[in-house]
């Protein structure tokens, strides 16, 4: 009798033991799914990046489509007014110009300093460094008149911002 008694606490103790020591724990791991969704932020601040980039090539392309028929304008009544009595018209066109080459050196200063600050983005910084300079540079003959220069100038920098967009494919 002891030993049916004996087999029975030792039966009811390994019934009780065996599905704890069988039964896996389940642990969530959460560092693939913190790396994941760290991909998915670094992804999406890339492609952020490169959306800005190319809303500033697209501003850039049409505003250099639409210089040349501006500046053969402007330069049309500058021939046509006399000499010393500039047109006032004409004068804001070209003020409204310049305000508009100083508009695109801001907003790549704008997106030289997102790139800069942005560690996702940090990597193509070097490609994008230069570009508000030569916009600068455009904005400067602007100022002295050179309309067509500045946009030869603005030209190269729509060349570099392209070229760093398909770097960030």
């Amino acid at each position: 009798m002891k030993k049916v008694a004996f087999a029975i606490s030792a039966l009811l103790v390994f019934c009780t033991i065996a599905p704890a020591q069988t039964r896996s724990r389940r642990t969530t791991k959460h560092a693939p799914a913190t790396a994941t969704s760290t991909t998915a932020t670094a992804a999406a601040v890339k492609t952020e990046g490169a959306t800005k980039l190319a809303t500033q090539i697209k501003n850039l392309s049409t505003f250099l489509y639409l210089l040349g028929g501006v500046v053969r304008g402007i330069e049309a009544i500058d021939a046509q007014s006399k000499p010393g009595e500039p047109s006032p018209t004409n004068e804001k066109n070209k003020a409204q110009l310049r305000a508009s080459f100083s508009d695109f050196r801001v907003g790549l200063d704008a997106l030289e300093v997102n790139f800069r600050t942005t560690r996702e983005l940090q990597p193509y910084y070097a490609k994008l460094i230069g570009t508000a300079s030569g916009a600068a540079d455009a904005e400067a003959q602007a100022k002295a008149g050179q309309f067509n220069q500045a946009g030869h100038t603005l030209l190269g920098v729509v060349g570099r911002l392209a070229d760093l967009l398909v770097a960030m494919r």
